[in-house]
Formats: structure tokens, sequence, C-alpha cells
């Protein structure tokens, strides 16, 4: 994952920021070959700021319904 615009080593001081930004990019700008856990996505989940058809379909995924 390659992102030019973002501080990367000043948004790493927060642990869960870090967390919550980097699924955010990998899930709405490509993965680019990067695995996500399922649990860090549901740790984060209500916190995350996806596409809505991504969100819908990664909910399926993950529990069996729609968020």
């Amino acid at each position: 994952m390659y992102n030019w615009s973002v501080d990367i080593r000043q948004l790493k001081k927060n642990k869960q920021q870090f967390a919550k930004w980097r699924l955010e990019q990998l899930v709405n700008f490509g993965l680019n070959g990067e695995k996500i856990r399922a649990r860090d996505l549901k740790k984060y989940w209500a916190n995350l700021r996806l596409d809505p058809e991504k969100k819908t379909y990664l909910s399926w995924l993950l529990w069996g319904r729609r968020s």
C-alpha cells in the first residue's frame, strides 16, 4: 500500500488511529496483495468509514447479514 498524502510516521504514534486508517485505506483503495484479518475488521467495524457497497459486502462475509 502506497500513500503519499499522509505522514505515516506521525500517524503510527497512535496505534488505534493508525490501525483504523490502514484498514480504511486497504478496503477503499485496494489490498495490493495484502490480506486483512477478519478480527481486525470486526474490532474497528463501527468506526470505519468505508464505501457503502464494500461495507455491505464485507458485512455479509463477516456476519452473513447486512450492516
